[in-house]
């Protein structure tokens, strides 16, 4: 497993149809910064052939305790 893909992304990647209240985004992918910062490592699970791609920055969600102690 690269370095990359262990530590959170810096951006998450979205697909978006659509503008305004009516878009709809679909979560395709995420992004890191590669270690000479000039650029970026994209993993795409998903690549679209309509809409645009929209990358934006990601801040994990604190963990409950509940996901902490291992639970669900």
């Amino acid at each position: 497993m690269t370095t990359e893909t262990t530590k959170s992304p810096a951006f998450m990647l979205y697909r978006v149809n659509g503008h305004g209240k009516d878009a709809n985004w679909t979560k395709i992918g995420a992004a890191w910064p590669n270690r000479d910062g000039k650029g970026f490592s994209i993993l795409c699970d998903a690549v679209p052939l309509q809409g645009r791609i929209v990358m934006r920055a990601y801040t994990p969600k604190p963990k409950t305790d509940a996901e902490a102690a291992g639970g669900r």
